[in-house]
């Protein structure tokens, strides 16, 4: 009998339309991959998150977003995505330890960015390309990490 073990690293990526439905096929995605490769203690985490990425991409901007799912090695996971709206939100473009303001308690949204900064281990932002009419990378990548050691 031939035993197949998952490497410690591996790397899906899907692109997504601009569509309300969207998060929903992102969430998918997130618990077939994670559920496939055994890392069940941060699905719900990854699951939410990814979500809050996706669903901010699919509201402040008009274009497709892209997810990257990426397994550092480690029980460290690494999760990306890139829209093209080139403006980097907090808590990713704070400097680390810099707490975002509250939200207001009769807000209908402004809580998914606090999420990353409660439950992920790491996160970033950069902007892509210069945003010329020709740069058709233009936009943003946001990503988080969870599990591991902080690397923040």
């Amino acid at each position: 009998m031939v035993t197949v073990s998952s490497p410690a690293t591996w790397v899906y990526a899907l692109r997504l339309p601009h569509d309300p439905r969207a998060a929903r096929v992102a969430r998918m995605t997130v618990r077939a991959a994670l559920g496939g490769h055994g890392m069940s203690e941060v699905l719900d985490v990854v699951e939410l998150l990814t979500s809050e990425l996706v669903t901010n991409a699919y509201q402040h901007t008009r274009g497709p977003a892209s997810l990257r799912l990426t397994a550092l090695g480690g029980g460290r996971l690494r999760v990306g995505v890139w829209d093209s709206n080139p403006h980097i939100p907090a808590p990713f473009g704070k400097r680390p330890g810099e707490q975002l303001p509250p939200a207001a308690t009769d807000a209908d949204s402004g809580r998914g960015l606090h999420l990353i900064q409660a439950y992920a281990t790491s996160w970033g932002g950069w902007p892509i390309g210069d945003g010329g009419v020709l740069d058709r990378g233009a936009g943003k990548l946001l990503w988080f990490e969870v599990g591991g050691r902080c690397t923040r």
